[in-house]
Parts: C-alpha cells; sequence; structure tokens
C-alpha cells in the first residue's frame, strides 16, 4: 500500500503525460458562452489554441460565480463586449505553457486571477502596492496581449475573453502573471474562491485595516465581500466586529463570520455613523466598507474614531459618485484608505492565503452554499440574481 506522497506523486506524473498528448494542440473543449447581454450562456464546443508567449493554458476544475461576472453580464453601464466567455473565480491544472515562462509547468495547481502581477512594473516591485502596470483588470479588452487575439474560436469566429481569465470552459489561456501556483494538496473545490471577492475582503481587512487584537470593526455590508471582511477581524481578534446592513435576512448568518452585533441603518432616525459612535463610545477602530454605495462610503469613515480611526474603501462606487466630507475629519487624525484585491499581489501572496485555509487559520467552507454541474451553470446565475446563497461552486466535470 503506498503512502500519500507516493500516491500522489503517481497521480501527478500520470496527469502531466496526459497532458503531454496535447501540448502545442487546439484542444476541443465545452464552455458557457455568452452571446449577448442578459441571456442564459449556451454550452458550446469551442476551439482553444495553444498558448502563446507567456501565457498557459489551464484545465479548469472548478470555477465559482462572483457578482461581477453577473454584472458584466447584464452589460448595463458599461461598455458590452459579446459574444464573450466570462468567468474568474477557480481553480484548475496547467495543461502547457507557451514560450518565456519558467516557473510553471504541466501538472501544476493554480488559481486563475482577474489581475496580475508581472514583477517587472514599479507597482511590482514596491512592497506597498499591487497594482500591476501590464495586467492591471481591464474589463473591456477581449483578448490576449501577446498579440492583440483571441485564443477561443468557434468555426473560426472568436469568442472573447473575459478580464484575462474566462474560467467558464474546460480550457482556457492565461497570462502566466495572472495565475497563483498553490499547494498541490488543497481542494481546488474550495480554494479556487480566493480567486476574487473572498481574498479581497480577507485582505482589506487583514493588510489594510490591520485591526488590533481586541479592537473594534464595522463591516458595511454583509455580502460575500464584507462577510470575508468580517472573518478578516476575527482572524485578526477583534472583539467587537458590528455588521452595518439594509438586509436583516443576513444578520443571522454574519454570526458565523465573527460578527457579534448588527445595526440596520432602516431602524434609527439618525445617521448610521452616529449611531455606531454612540455604541462604541466615539467610533470604531477600523471599519470596512463592501457596498460600493456612496452614502455607506461616507458613513464607514465618519463612523471611526477620531485619533486612530482607520476606515477601508472596497466596494466601487458609480463613476460619477462624489465623497462629500469635513476636511476637519481628516484633521482630527481619522484616516481613509482604499484597496483593490485586498493589496494581494497574485503570484506572491495567493499561494500563502491559501496555506492560512489548509491550516485551518481560515475557513472557506461557510462561503460556500451551492454547487451546480457546469451543466447547469445558468443555475448559478439565477441564485445569484436572487441574491440566494454566497457562492455556488460549478463541477466543470460534471
Amino acid at each position: 500500500m503506498c503512502s500519500i506522497t507516493n500516491c500522489f506523486q503517481f497521480l501527478y506524473n500520470n496527469q502531466v503525460k496526459i497532458m503531454s498528448s496535447t501540448n502545442g494542440q487546439v484542444i476541443r473543449c465545452k464552455a458557457a458562452v455568452a452571446w449577448e447581454a442578459g441571456k442564459p450562456l449556451v454550452i458550446e464546443e469551442v476551439e482553444v489554441a495553444p498558448p502563446q508567449k507567456m501565457e498557459v493554458r489551464v484545465k479548469i476544475l472548478f470555477t465559482s460565480l462572483c457578482h461581477t461576472d453577473v454584472y458584466f453580464w447584464e452589460a448595463k453601464g458599461q461598455n458590452p463586449v459579446f459574444p464573450r466567455i466570462l468567468g474568474h473565480e477557480a481553480g484548475g491544472v496547467v495543461e502547457s505553457v507557451g514560450e518565456g515562462v519558467t516557473d510553471l509547468q504541466p501538472g501544476d495547481h493554480v488559481l486563475p486571477v482577474f489581475t496580475g502581477e508581472c514583477k517587472e512594473c514599479a507597482h511590482c516591485k514596491s512592497e506597498e502596492s499591487n497594482m500591476c502596470d501590464l495586467l492591471r483588470i481591464n474589463t473591456d479588452r477581449g483578448v490576449m496581449l501577446h498579440d492583440q487575439k483571441s485564443r477561443f474560436s468557434i468555426n473560426g469566429k472568436p469568442i472573447f475573453h473575459f478580464v484575462g481569465t474566462s474560467t467558464f470552459s474546460e480550457y482556457t489561456v492565461v497570462h502566466v502573471g495572472c495565475l497563483a501556483k498553490i499547494n498541490p494538496l488543497a481542494p481546488l473545490d474550495k480554494v479556487c474562491v480566493l480567486s476574487c471577492g473572498i481574498s479581497t475582503g480577507l485582505g482589506a481587512t487583514l493588510n489594510v485595516a490591520q485591526p488590533k487584537k481586541g479592537s473594534s470593526v464595522a463591516v458595511f455590508g454583509l455580502g460575500a465581500v464584507g462577510l470575508a471582511a468580517a472573518e478578516g477581524a476575527r482572524i485578526a481578534g477583534a472583539s467587537r466586529i458590528i455588521g452595518v446592513d439594509l438586509n436583516a435576512n443576513r444578520f443571522e448568518l454574519a454570526k458565523k463570520f465573527g460578527v457579534t452585533e448588527f445595526v440596520n441603518p432602516k431602524d434609527y432616525k439618525k445617521p448610521v455613523q452616529e449611531v455606531i459612535a454612540e455604541l462604541t463610545n466615539g467610533g470604531v477602530d477600523r471599519s470596512v466598507e463592501c457596498t460600493g454605495h456612496i452614502d455607506a462610503m461616507i458613513s464607514a469613515f465618519e463612523c471611526v474614531h477620531d485619533g486612530w480611526g482607520v476606515a477601508v474603501l472596497v466596494g466601487v462606487p458609480h463613476k460619477d459618485a462624489v465623497f462629500k466630507t469635513s476636511p476637519m475629519n481628516l484633521l482630527n487624525e481619522r484616516t481613509l484608505k482604499g484597496t483593490f484585491f485586498g493589496n494581494y499581489k497574485p503570484r506572491s501572496d495567493i499561494p500563502s492565503v491559501v496555506e492560512k485555509y489548509m491550516n485551518k487559520e481560515l475557513e472557506l467552507e461557510k462561503f460556500i452554499t451551492h454547487e451546480v454541474p457546469f451543466s447547469e451553470i445558468n443555475k448559478a446565475f439565477e441564485l445569484m440574481l436572487k441574491g440566494e446563497g454566497l457562492r455556488c461552486i460549478i463541477h466543470m466535470d460534471a
């Protein structure tokens, strides 16, 4: 009877052997194609071209649905790019690599990420930034950087990419800088949710707000990102975690993520920042805003304590929104910060977040509320539109 290590090595060797037969070849596989805005995705057979310079072709095993996918599928208020293969939270295995790729090889387990890390630009070299000049998210670009062409097609017609990942396909092609190589023993059906929303909320608290043990934290918005921010506060040892949301149905679920108190702004006639200040003897030590609504952003900033309070903005507001507050709030030593992907560098930092899960420091199972086979991917969209659950895992082989 082989040891776990030997069994894993056997499976790994066979996996690599199988993948070597498709190296350099066009792969025909199933993908869920969004042909037009708001219409159900259609499972189609697509051709996936081999990876080109600095690209990697990945076999996607599990993907999950994020609200960003739904937003761009609906195409309300942004440039419609169709036909397109959506999807950006996923886990998979490297099938083949293109020219110049040296730190990944067939068989490696990876998480595709909507933003990247080229490791060469000023942002990537900075210890303070994760906003790569080359691979920062671009929602309008539907092609690969190398040659401005798509790697997907149906009968010769190009099918566009989405944020460089397009994980609603059994195989996809991704720039090497947008792939985090992770522990091969990590269950991909769990850690795939770290590709976007969960890491964003978690990092907003742990990396940017940085609450001290025993401190108080207010989290505005108790969706998946907000609950991940609360989870970060729990991990950091905050003693009071105040959840703020207009939907009272979210309060009970939030207790699983460490939330100790709940405030519904609709229950009060005064601004919610005043309510929180009264509850906390002058304001919370930290706040994290995860709604994208400008009023919530202002409240999140104004509810932190003067002298040391820090507010972190995570949600993306309407492009015409304006943030208004008295300059005295800043002069009284409150700090306002913003964050992108929780300040995580995808290639350098996400592997360590996976290890937090492996070491049982981070609980991911409670974020996963539904699972569906790939053939029923539209059901995941229905659940999201109804506001049911947090994350739905899509099994690509089912």
